[in-house]
């Protein structure tokens, strides 16, 4: 059983999908990583996800340029998508558009250019709709995030207030 397939259009995307993986498992959340492009092996992209979509419930697509890579797989199933753009050319704002612009009847969430974490972090929040441990670790993940920005404020109150 797989929660989150991870699919990469290139092994270049290895240091995003990294980010995402590194959350999922703080989580404890079953994934899979795999390379398939779009454009270089079409039918081994839609042979993975034939495979694995009965039981995957969210996929993560990593692609930077053109990024047909979430698309193709929006194409393929029915299960969320969501896109990493990657920052391979013109700051990622390529595989962004390409990534944001899908055509009406085939979402794909999409988050911000080279954010696997993000990524990893929004498909927690469609599992937690159905899993309460993973509803558990977000809102401990949420509190840890609010306790460092209170420290970083006390820090640098310490550091800069003149009283």
């Amino acid at each position: 059983m797989v929660d989150v397939l991870i699919i990469l259009g290139s092994p270049s995307d290895r240091d995003v999908a990294e980010k995402a993986v590194k959350v999922l498992e703080e989580a404890g959340v079953s994934y899979e990583v795999r390379v398939a492009s779009a454009h270089r092996s079409p039918e081994y992209l839609e042979k993975i996800i034939e495979d694995h979509d009965e039981e995957v419930k969210v996929y993560i697509a990593i692609a930077g340029l053109a990024a047909h890579l979430p698309g193709v797989i929006a194409a393929k199933t029915n299960k969320p998508v969501i896109a990493v753009p990657v920052d391979a050319k013109l700051s990622g704002m390529d595989a962004l558009l390409s990534s944001v612009q899908m055509p009406p009847g085939v979402p794909v969430a999409t988050v911000g250019v080279d954010r696997g974490e993000n990524a990893a972090l929004l498909a927690l929040r469609i599992l937690a709709l159905e899993d309460e441990k993973v509803k558990k670790f977000l809102e401990e993940y949420s509190e840890k995030l609010r306790e460092e920005v209170k420290e970083a404020d006390r820090e640098l109150r310490s550091q800069l207030s003149s009283a």
